[in-house]
C-alpha cells in the first residue's frame, strides 16, 4: 500500500522508513498549492503549510548538527522560522526540506551504532537539567515525532484551505499506479470536466 511505510526487517530500517513516510505526508500536504495558499493560516494559530515545511527543514538541520556536534549554520532568527518570507517560495521551501532530509539520511547512514551518545546542549530550558545525553536512536525517534506532529498540522490546514485530504493528495503527488483513492485534482480541473 503506497500510503504506508513498507515492511521493515530491523530497527534501523523501521525507524528510517517511518521517518521517510512522515516526511512524504508533510510534503503531500503542499501538493498543488498556490503561493498564497502556502501562506494561508487556516486556524486560530498563524501556522501555514509553507511555514511548517520551512520549520521542518530547520528541525532536520538542527538535530543533524547536534548529532555531528557542529555549530548551527542557520542564519535566520527563530521568530521567522514558521513563516515564509517575502523572498521565499513554497518550491524553495520544499527544495530546502529535500536537501535537509537528504543530509540527515546521509549522516544517519554513516552511523553504525544508533546507541551512540549525543551530548545535550547545556542551559536549554526545554531540556531537563539531569539529562546530559541522548542516543542517535532517540534523535531519530524525536524527528519522527516532530515530523508527524507538523504533518498533522499541515493536514488540517490543507483540508481547511480547499478540502483536500491526505491519501488523494499523496496519490496525486506521488503518481500512484492504481491508486486506491481518486487522486486529488485542482477544483478548476474538476469543474471543467463538470
Amino acid at each position: 500500500m503506497p500510503g504506508l511505510a513498507p515492511p521493515v526487517a530491523d530497527e534501523r530500517s523501521g525507524l528510517v522508513a517511518f521517518l521517510d513516510q512522515q516526511r512524504r505526508l508533510l510534503r503531500a500536504a503542499a501538493h498543488g498549492l498556490t503561493e498564497d495558499q502556502a501562506r494561508t493560516a487556516a486556524a486560530a494559530s498563524e501556522l501555514t503549510i509553507g511555514g511548517l515545511i520551512k520549520h521542518a527543514a530547520r528541525c532536520e538541520r538542527g538535530w543533524t548538527d547536534l548529532v555531528l556536534q557542529r555549530e548551527r549554520t542557520q542564519p535566520d532568527a527563530e521568530d521567522d522560522e514558521f513563516v515564509l518570507g517575502p523572498d521565499e517560495t513554497l518550491a524553495g521551501a520544499l527544495a530546502d526540506y529535500r536537501a535537509a532530509t537528504a543530509e540527515t539520511d546521509a549522516v544517519l547512514a554513516g552511523i553504525a551504532d544508533l546507541g551512540r551518545p549525543v551530548p545535550v546542549p547545556p542551559g536549554q530550558v526545554w531540556i531537563s537539567a539531569d539529562v546530559t545525553e541522548w542516543s542517535v536512536r532517540w534523535v531519530l525517534l524525536h524527528l519522527i515525532e516532530e515530523t508527524a506532529r507538523h504533518g498533522g498540522h499541515a493536514d488540517i490546514i490543507r483540508e481547511t484551505i480547499d478540502g483536500a485530504t491526505l491519501y488523494p493528495l499523496m496519490a496525486a503527488a506521488e503518481s500512484w499506479p492504481d491508486p486506491w483513492f481518486e487522486p486529488w485534482r485542482p477544483a478548476e480541473e474538476q469543474a471543467a470536466e463538470g
